[in-house]
């Protein structure tokens, strides 16, 4: 059986979830659900497995994927081979008496 968490539920948690033997069973609901409204969660044996989100969701997602890292980003500058290492410096410490 679809349940649904509190409103105010951080990331994932504010999406239905679906156990997976529900899901199965009333698969078609839960693509319509994904479709019209929005993201539906599967969980395997209380822990999340799945998202079903609609293709239209997915097509948008699609360019997030194609985007390079930053780190990939900085190893393609040309700034990318200079050398950054500082000289070590010493402060000057004075003796005091104790």
């Amino acid at each position: 059986m679809m349940s649904s968490p509190p409103p105010n539920s951080a990331s994932l948690d504010r999406y239905p979830n679906w156990k997976l033997e529900d899901a199965k069973a009333r698969f078609s609901e839960v693509v319509r659900l994904a479709r019209e409204h929005m993201p539906q969660r599967i969980t395997v044996r209380g822990e999340p497995a799945v998202v079903i989100i609609s293709a239209q969701e997915f097509a948008k997602l699609l360019p997030l994927l194609e985007q390079p890292n930053l780190h990939a980003l900085l190893s393609q500058s040309p700034l990318s081979r200079l050398d950054f290492e500082q000289p070590s410096i010493q402060p000057s410490v004075r003796d005091i008496e104790l």
